[in-house]
């Protein structure tokens, strides 16, 4: 069965969930250019250190881009890669590009010639983007894997690199979708949030994951902030809102944050500081790392960001 709990923002600030709300409702975005962006956090080893991964896929109706910035602990900053899918360059679809982390030299293929697309920055099938050191492939993206592993004549890493979190921007007008994988052993996920703020009816919101509505929000005005924990293949999720910004902020000011999070909420608990960190760091885009600790499939986090348009 569904637990909901509809609470009183101000007034339960303890909770960790909404310590993490707090923080990253606060990062800015340049909503006058609509730029789609999902971000990626992966934790893997390179040069002898934990370090966290970012993968950010940007596009807007001129560009297309991916970035891939690698942590370095030591000197507290990151080394970036950044590769332009101009989307009329059909040569710049296929490529390799190398950078320096801490002196270890860090090389990325990647072949998006045939990447299908489902609307996002992100491509769902038919790709990949390999990240390779040392002969090792730290990272892999995509579904391609075998035409990765011939091109790089690379092996696999010997720890698989995990997924953090993920934070995706996105604009429309009722509907916002978005795919997220809740357990690295099964498939992905589709998440749609629709909501109806005008009208007769009063403003209510649906949030459906692979086509059923898991959650309905009446009266919207005064549930706008809340959550619920959802069952997904018989797996809690929990999922948190806060649509303060669709409701009473002028168009296009701020966006409805969606957090969702495998697990009950005990586990959130427990990774409460580490995703406020990373959500709040540098606008967003963490270089929060650890040389001792390794994160689970269990940590992820999925931030959803849905601006509404006119």
């Amino acid at each position: 069965m569904q637990h909901h709990h509809s609470y009183n923002y101000e007034a339960n600030q303890h909770q960790p969930a909404v310590h993490i709300a707090e923080r990253v409702i606060e990062e800015p975005i340049a909503t006058k250019a609509a730029q789609s962006t999902v971000t990626c956090v992966y934790q893997t080893n390179i040069a002898s250190f934990w370090r966290n991964v970012t993968v950010m896929w940007c596009k807007n109706l001129m560009n297309h881009s991916l970035s891939i910035s690698v942590s370095c602990p030591e000197t507290e900053t990151s080394s970036t890669c950044k590769i332009d899918l101009k989307p009329w360059h059909f040569w710049s679809k296929k490529g390799f590009k190398s950078f320096d982390v801490d002196g270890c030299q860090v090389e990325v293929f990647w072949d998006l010639r045939s990447a299908k697309f489902s609307g996002g920055p992100e491509p769902c099938t038919d790709y990949y983007v390999a990240l390779v050191s040392d002969e090792e492939v730290l990272l892999l993206l995509g579904d391609d894997k075998k035409k990765a592993y011939k091109r790089t004549r690379s092996r696999p890493a010997l720890v698989d690199a995990v997924l953090f979190y993920k934070k995706e921007h996105v604009f429309g007008k009722k509907c916002f979708s978005t795919r997220a994988k809740f357990d690295e052993r099964k498939r992905d996920h589709d998440i749609v949030v629709e909501s109806s703020t005008l009208g007769p009816r009063d403003p209510e919101m649906w949030i459906s994951i692979d086509g059923l509505v898991l959650i309905h929000v009446r009266n919207l005005q005064w549930k706008f902030r809340g959550n619920q924990t959802v069952s997904v293949d018989k797996q809690p999720v929990q999922v948190f809102w806060d649509v303060h910004n669709w409701l009473f902020a002028p168009p296009g000011s701020g966006p409805g944050l969606f957090i969702f999070k495998p697990g009950n909420g005990n586990s959130l608990d427990s990774g409460s500081e580490s995703y406020s960190r990373a959500a709040s760091s540098r606008g967003g885009d963490s270089d929060y790392y650890s040389t001792q600790s390794y994160a689970t499939a269990s940590d992820f986090c999925l931030f959803l960001y849905a601006w509404k348009i006119e």
